[in-house]
């Protein structure tokens, strides 16, 4: 008789994930109410989460199907979350991030997120590796969101800051390209 071990929903990776989760409404309240430091504080716990939460899931063999979707669903959440409301003038000062960037980062996501699911409906595929330029374009936007907490809190106008944001626009756009290019070829390998 053989029978399905069924995994834990509760695990210390996804307790991570739900917590990065669940401090979205602190982060946004913090920004709202003019608590610049408390953001920043907030921001940064969260990140130390997105760490904790791979690193627990590695060192602890606590990988699980909640887990790979928690996780990143944290990761854009949180991020989508900060760069909507740091890109509303009213809200922020001295520094806010342009609403062209907040376009490019989103809409990316959107347009990937659009794609895992054609891919997923037309081929079966459920996994999508991120690509090295990826993960460099996650890291330069968190680097954009962390530098507008960091000099608000600071209360210090960053003009060299407009280099940051065209820059992480610039690899946002080139990794959407790189993964609609390896979406397509799954595509085709699949015919």
């Amino acid at each position: 008789m053989n029978r399905k071990t069924r995994e834990p929903i509760f695990s210390i990776p996804n307790a991570f994930s739900l917590t990065r989760i669940l401090l979205i409404p602190v982060f946004l309240a913090a920004v709202l109410q003019g608590r610049t430091k408390s953001a920043l504080i907030v921001f940064l716990i969260a990140s130390g989460t997105d760490f904790l939460d791979g690193a627990s899931a590695r060192l602890l063999n606590q990988r699980t199907k909640l887990g790979a979707l928690l996780d990143p669903a944290g990761d854009k959440l949180f991020m989508t979350a900060a760069f909507i409301i740091l890109s509303i003038p009213a809200l922020n000062a001295p520094n806010v991030l342009p609403i062209w960037l907040t376009a490019i980062v989103i809409g990316r996501d959107v347009m990937l997120v659009a794609g895992a699911i054609v891919l997923y409906v037309k081929i079966g595929r459920k996994s999508f590796p991120p690509s090295l330029i990826g993960k460099s374009s996650t890291v330069w936007q968190f680097a954009a969101l962390l530098l507008v907490l960091l000099f608000n809190t600071l209360n210090k106008e960053a003009g060299f800051l407009i280099w940051i944001y065209t820059f992480t626009a610039l690899l946002t756009i080139i990794a959407g390209g790189g993964y609609v290019g390896k979406g397509r070829a799954w595509l085709k390998a699949a015919r």
